[in-house]
């Protein structure tokens, strides 16, 4: 039996998405930064080549939810995901006012038990200024999406099923307090996912999850993203297109063989 599948028997209800999955960007914080060792930052010079790229190429840079609205309804033809982790400051300060000039939108996920405070997940550094719940109401207000990261940027695999619904449920509602909105999108801190983790934020009621990689679990609720760098140019974002639908493919012929293999309770 293969790997996956024994960790994996049993995917949850709902967690495939049809057709190929769509290309999301994954950045983290947009700043000039001396020190970099997690690779997670991108000039703001870099970021506004990349967007003018995207804009170059036909393509346009959408919020998660825009996409996957997109996708459903078949009209989702030369839109990618942008979206930004752990709800950095700079976000507001330097990745919005370049994705207003070029019409975009994105999706910031944010922690928040840790509103206003900083990165101290990131034990080598360097520290950086998160979102205020002020900043985050008013990016709300403005038409940005908001998603979850979790309550404290905690690791969801492996918690016990009372953790795991806390860090879920609760991160939703208190983002729900504070946009005063709906908050229907998820991104696992660190890209970790397993089972338990999608059957958990399915089960406190978002219409979708971010992860990183392409797995048995790639779906509505583990929907891979690509990792954008500072040393990102225009061919290697080019190469990540064509890796990306290679990934998808692959992962689609494996999805299918198991599910020849073991039937569909698979």
């Amino acid at each position: 039996m293969d790997a996956e599948l024994a960790r994996h028997p049993h995917p949850p209800a709902r967690s495939t998405a049809p057709g190929p999955a769509p290309w999301i960007l994954m950045y983290h914080s947009v700043a000039d930064e001396e020190e970099d060792p997690y690779l997670l930052t991108v000039s703001p010079q870099r970021f506004a080549a990349q967007m003018d790229w995207l804009h170059r190429t036909g393509r346009r840079g959408v919020s998660v939810r825009e996409l996957l609205h997109a996708q459903t309804h078949g009209d989702a033809a030369g839109l990618v995901g942008l979206t930004f982790d752990d709800g950095y400051a700079d976000f507001a300060r330097h990745a919005v006012p370049v994705l207003r000039e070029f019409g975009f939108t994105a999706t910031a996920y944010v922690v928040p038990d840790l509103l206003g405070t900083e990165n101290g997940w990131d034990v080598e550094g360097p520290r950086k200024k998160l979102l205020t719940v002020e900043q985050v109401a008013e990016l709300a207000s403005a038409g940005w999406e908001i998603g979850s990261h979790g309550l404290g940027h905690q690791a969801l695999t492996g918690l016990p099923a009372d953790l795991l619904a806390t860090q879920c449920r609760e991160s939703r509602r208190a983002l729900e307090e504070l946009v005063g909105g709906p908050v229907t999108g998820f991104c696992y801190p660190y890209g970790a996912v397993d089972l338990p983790a999608t059957l958990a934020v399915r089960d406190a009621g978002y219409d979708y999850a971010c992860a990183i990689e392409h797995s048995l679990l790639t779906g509505r609720f583990a929907l891979p993203r690509c990792y954008v760098g500072d040393r990102d140019g225009a061919l290697r974002l080019l190469a990540k297109v064509g890796r990306h639908r290679l990934r998808d493919a692959v992962t689609g012929l494996r999805r299918t063989t198991l599910v020849r293999q073991h039937g569909e309770s698979w």
